[in-house]
């Protein structure tokens, strides 16, 4: 399948590892160039030398926390590529609470990084799309759903928030022919959650979702793609679940207990 996307230049934040990673390889195998920038330069240095295999990388270590540190990025990719034509804004972080209430260095690191890291991504990409069109793209999480109550009570709300700021640009860009658009994963394979979560825990979750596994990250990154690519052309201001179906039913294991409940009798699942 051809998206369009040959010869166009995709920035993806937090590229060095996870979704980020997965999803700078897959605007690579769709014949795109990238650039991508995360905080630590050795992580980045890998991950580009292993993407160039694949294409054109361009990368940088960057605090998107920074306002001025975004727009310097973008403006060292435009001279590089000479276009900006996709951002994507993937950089996120859970921000465990280190007790019971949190205290205003973790509030400020958890709203840096999970809210403004994206304002200014998307102010810095549309500097370089105002005059041609582009396509942003935000990475939130099925917690703006689905809150995650107990260690990380921000990352939901900060998550949230960037679906209602997708629609808020989206309508502020439109006449510049910018789309923008978020995409919300479940439970992902990434370093990031084998790190920080329990395996039973992990198995937990996947138990919960209709499909009973964890998402690979290229699973997150195919529709992260494609809402950049040409086949997206009439969408903005939306957002795509991506997750397995988690808490979609109360029931979520209704079909596999009947499944296995005719398999013990002897019956296929659909004999009445």
């Amino acid at each position: 399948m051809d998206l369009g996307l040959r010869g166009k230049v995709a920035v993806v934040t937090g590229g060095s590892k996870g979704i980020g990673y997965a999803t700078a390889k897959v605007f690579l195998e769709e014949g795109a160039k990238v650039a991508i920038c995360a905080r630590h330069e050795e992580e980045l240095r890998q991950a580009a030398g292993e993407l160039e295999q694949l294409g054109p990388v361009y990368w940088e270590a960057v605090d998107v926390t920074d306002a001025q540190a975004n727009y310097d990025f973008a403006e060292r990719v435009y001279r590089h590529f000479g276009s900006i034509d996709v951002w994507v804004n993937n950089v996120g972080a859970t921000g465990f609470k280190k007790s019971e209430e949190y205290d205003d260095g973790e509030i400020d690191f958890m709203t840096g990084v999970c809210f403004k890291s994206v304002v200014f991504g998307c102010q810095a990409g549309f500097r370089y799309m105002k005059e041609k069109g582009g396509a942003i793209v935000n990475v939130s999480s099925l917690a703006a759903r689905c809150p995650s109550a107990g260690r990380s009570t921000l990352y939901g709300p900060l998550k949230s928030a960037i679906n209602n700021l997708t629609n808020t640009f989206a309508g502020e860009y439109c006449a510049h022919n910018v789309r923008v658009t978020c995409v919300m994963p479940g439970f992902t394979a990434t370093p990031l959650a084998k790190a920080n979560i329990s395996q039973e825990e992990l198995d937990r979750n996947a138990g919960a979702t209709l499909l009973r596994r964890m998402a690979d990250p290229e699973e997150i990154a195919r529709p992260i793609v494609f809402l950049a690519s040409d086949w997206a052309s009439y969408m903005t201001a939306t957002t795509i679940e991506v997750s397995g179906g988690r808490s979609m039913t109360l029931n979520p294991t209704y079909a596999y207990d009947k499944l296995k409940a005719g398999e013990q009798g002897g019956q296929g699942g659909n004999t009445p």
